[in-house]
């Protein structure tokens, strides 16, 4: 178990032993950016939010060295809607992503908007330098690759999933890149990935330019596939757990150790100081593949906490507390507006979301805004059949909907965490205002188009395999 231990010895360094100067030398100028999203991490798979069966020092040790966040949810509770609000500060189907986008344009269902305007785009006119390593999932045509949509580097991989976490292919095509030009790399994925996040630190190594970076993981997503050796050592550990749970708590801890080495290689850099680290989730855990997602009813594709309630820490050296939480409500879509403030960067067109900074950094009389939200899933296959279903919140009331072919419920998660008790019918006024809410959101979205054919333009697509069958939905 020695590297668990040197992991949590370099985090604790970066983060909980910044000395007090620190906050002086972050003044000196806009801070770095490192946005650390992991695929499909249930609230309850980290040892800070509970878990007891797995162990995720380097993780835990960022939880502990800013604030964290309780009551923090992904905008969908998939993968590609997610994305496109964090890095617009929009509600997804307003920039064309209802939906999963796939390789099949049988099977996708959305299409990143040409207008959205992303978040390195606004920090590159600020002077940042931007990248993406690791999974894009927002676009295959050559319009709207990363390099496109303001990454001056790339490095990872377009599509949804992977086949396979060490030959990188989906539906056989291989997805890997450096900027426009395909790789075909060796090794597993999140070895890569925080490799690649490593080089680009390096690269940034000593200039006076701040940086934004976004490492996206593919883990823990399926499959499942964790190297042999940390699968061994959670088996040795812990011999009676059951081998599906033992191969997801191996593939965690295996992607808690890449972070690690990424926040060790910030802080040998001499960068953690004036870096604002933010790490979470673009959904809930998949709950056939062993994800525990804490308390919560359900897990990934469902509208219930467990597939949209996700974790969520910020760390900002002289700026945010250590050891604090916040219980605000927020989503994806206020990380945009979060991040442009740390950088002291302006925002001057629509957004959604609504900036979290002051709450991070626990200034007395900042209130929680009261606001509506709204959460979206578009899907396909026999399950879903092309539609669309929702759950809107207003403060604990929340109105759902989890399937696009049953009513809606409504549920108070005050009283009621658990969504157990359908309140619909005895507190007809807030399931009235609540649908209302929601009806006024689709006639906004309505006049945004989300299939590839509406908008590519003759745009070059990757062409998939022949004799392709719809896949399973991921």
């Amino acid at each position: 178990m020695q590297r668990f231990a040197q992991g949590l010895f370099f985090a604790v360094v970066v983060l909980a032993g910044i000395p007090e100067s620190a906050g002086a030398s972050a003044d000196a100028g806009r801070p770095n950016v490192l946005l650390i999203l992991a695929d499909d991490l249930g609230y309850g798979d980290l040892s800070s939010y509970g878990a007891t069966d797995l162990k995720t020092p380097n993780i835990d040790a960022l939880v502990a060295a800013g604030v964290r966040c309780d009551r923090f949810y992904a905008n969908s509770p998939v993968c590609s809607p997610t994305r496109a609000a964090l890095l617009t500060g929009r509600y997804p189907d307003l920039v064309g992503v209802p939906g999963v986008i796939r390789t099949h344009p049988d099977d996708s269902w959305g299409a990143l908007s040409p207008r959205a305007v992303l978040l390195p785009q606004v920090l590159k006119r600020a002077g940042y330098l931007t990248a993406l390593v690791g999974k894009w999932h927002l676009g295959l045509g050559a319009s709207s690759l990363p390099n496109r949509r303001g990454f001056d580097r790339f490095h990872g991989f377009l599509g949804d999933m992977m086949d396979d976490y060490h030959n990188h292919r989906r539906h056989g095509i291989n997805y890997m890149r450096r900027d426009d030009r395909e790789i075909d790399p060796e090794g597993h994925a999140t070895d890569l990935f925080s490799q690649w996040a490593i080089d680009f630190l390096n690269e940034c190594k000593g200039k006076d330019r701040p940086f934004f970076l976004e490492l996206a993981y593919n883990a823990p997503h399926t499959p499942v596939q964790p190297p042999q050796e940390w699968l061994e050592t959670v088996r040795q550990r812990a011999p009676d757990l059951d081998l599906k749970r033992a191969r997801l708590v191996a593939l965690i801890e295996h992607l808690d150790h890449g972070i690690g080495q990424v926040l060790a290689a910030l802080h040998a850099n001499g960068q953690a100081e004036r870096t604002l680290i933010v790490f979470t989730s673009d959904n809930g855990g998949q709950l056939d593949a062993g994800a525990h997602c804490g308390s919560n009813r359900g897990g990934k594709q469902e509208m219930y906490e467990g597939g949209i309630r996700v974790p969520l820490c910020a760390v900002w050296p002289g700026r945010i507390e250590p050891g604090t939480r916040s219980d605000r409500v927020a989503l994806s879509m206020d990380l945009f507006p979060t991040i442009c403030e740390a950088a002291g960067v302006g925002v001057d067109h629509p957004i959604d979301g609504v900036s979290l900074l002051a709450t991070f950094q626990g200034k007395k009389g900042e209130a929680s805004i009261e606001r509506d939200l709204i959460f979206v899933r578009r899907e396909g296959g026999s399950k879903y059949n092309g539609q669309d279903y929702y759950a809107v919140r207003r403060g604990d009331w929340k109105l759902v909907q989890n399937s696009p072919f049953e009513p809606f419920q409504l549920f108070h998660l005050g009283q009621d965490p658990m969504e157990a008790h359908d309140r619909s019918v005895g507190e007809r006024a807030t399931f009235n205002s609540l649908s209302g809410v929601l009806r006024r959101h689709l006639q906004r979205a309505g006049t945004v188009p989300w299939q590839p054919s509406e908008r590519a333009g003759g745009d070059e697509k990757l062409k998939p395999p022949t004799g392709h069958q719809a896949s399973a939905h991921r």
